[in-house]
């Protein structure tokens, strides 16, 4: 009888959390966490979270606790992804833009010795804009500017931003900028429709170490993207995981070539997690 008791219990527990494995628990100081990113020669996953929580970012074990917890002498406008290049400078995405009223877009970069030495940092600005724009904010069938979601290749950032047009919030562009410090239009390269719902919303990416796959997440779904031409991503291959659980998944990361982190906000008791997700 205890032996089924038990069995039951940890059924239903797996079942609560459908394809995805818990990994730990964050801390409440991360109860709103926005983004996860791993870096090179490191132990650490990097988190942060979004407007109106400190500018702060933290770096924890794979079990939770927090080793580091760094200020950032910039304003936490509204923070929403991390990335980092080749030579482990961290990225932060300062480009949250829910009403499309902002003009301070804005990413983050922190040297990585200065992550590795020092509990305050200074940082590069990387100002942007979308040209395609012209109204702040645009009309309400007009509102595809806020970004959540980026990642570092070749010198360049990623953005990929999040429809808040109402039967339409699969739709996500694709953007590149300069990563160095400047004020730069943002290039639009293209755009994919996932599906309509609130649920189909982008909210962060993530490209493999070896640059042949990205993962793009939702609340409710993983997006692989494989075999694309160049830097237009959505010009190969695209693959949707169906994760059996909604949450308000706002990061993804790379840990190997075959599996991501993913990290949910808390709310009502639920959620606030590290999960790990296989896409073999």
């Amino acid at each position: 009888m205890n032996r089924i008791l038990i069995f039951l219990i940890l059924f239903s527990f797996s079942c609560s959390t459908g394809k995805l494995k818990i990994v730990t628990h964050l801390p409440l100081l991360l109860k709103e966490v926005s983004g996860v990113q791993t870096i090179n020669n490191s132990d650490l996953l990097w988190l942060l979270n979004d407007s109106g929580n400190p500018n702060k970012i933290y770096g924890i074990t794979s079990t939770g606790k927090i080793e580091k917890e760094i200020v950032i002498n910039a304003k936490n406008n509204d923070w929403e992804d991390l990335t980092f290049d080749e030579l482990g400078n961290l990225y932060i995405g300062d480009f949250g833009n829910n009403h499309n009223k902002r003009k301070n877009l804005s990413i983050l970069k922190i040297n990585n010795e200065a992550l590795k030495k020092n509990k305050n940092v200074e940082v590069d600005h990387i100002s942007f804009y979308f040209p395609e724009q012209l109204k702040f904010p645009p009309k309400k069938h007009h509102l595809y500017f806020d970004t959540e979601s980026f990642f570092y290749l070749n010198d360049s950032l990623y953005l990929f931003t999040r429809s808040r047009v109402k039967g339409n919030y699969g739709k996500t562009s694709l953007y590149k900028i300069p990563a160095k410090k400047g004020n730069y239009a943002a290039k639009f390269i293209s755009d994919y429709t996932f599906c309509n719902n609130l649920n189909c919303a982008i909210t962060s990416a993530a490209i493999s170490q070896n640059k042949k796959r990205v993962v793009l997440l939702s609340h409710d779904t993983v997006i692989v993207l494989s075999g694309y031409e160049n830097d237009n991503f959505f010009s190969g291959k695209i693959l949707e995981f169906d994760l059996m659980h909604k949450s308000q998944k706002e990061g993804v990361c790379f840990k190997d070539k075959n599996t991501l982190y993913i990290v949910d906000e808390r709310s009502k008791g639920e959620g606030g997690n590290l999960y790990e997700f296989e896409i073999k």
